[in-house]
């Protein structure tokens, strides 16, 4: 049975949080375990904190901006899972994949928004 595809972006970025969170409970607790797992929690969890703040903009411009500090964060995180995946730095790599999947898809919705609201922007 194929899971139903979420269109509620906010819920979508918590879980996508929630999975983040979960693996980085999974990497070694070597040096760089310790040093990437802080990180990647940072920064995977940083989306659905800035969509919030998106959602709540004073402006198109500062929507703009906020939504393209969460890309930075989300092109962070996938980064940071190529390297614990690439070391490795954790038991279960196909769990990294799933993760990398979801986030190269959130990357692609957030382009797409930034594109649609600069277009707007430039029709008034």
């Amino acid at each position: 049975m194929q899971k139903e595809r979420k269109y509620d972006l906010s819920e979508r970025l918590i879980e996508f949080s929630v999975s983040v969170i979960r693996l980085s409970d999974k990497v070694f607790k070597t040096s760089a375990g310790v040093y990437l797992s802080g990180q990647l929690v940072r920064s995977g969890t940083a989306p659905a904190l800035l969509y919030g703040e998106a959602q709540s903009a004073e402006s198109r411009n500062d929507f703009i901006h906020k939504v393209k500090i969460l890309l930075k964060e989300l092109r962070e995180t996938k980064n940071n899972l190529r390297i614990i995946r690439a070391v490795p730095l954790i038991d279960d790599v196909a769990q990294i994949d799933a993760i990398i999947q979801e986030n190269d898809e959130l990357i692609s919705i957030f382009v797409a928004s930034v594109e649609t609201a600069k277009k707007n922007q430039q029709r008034k």
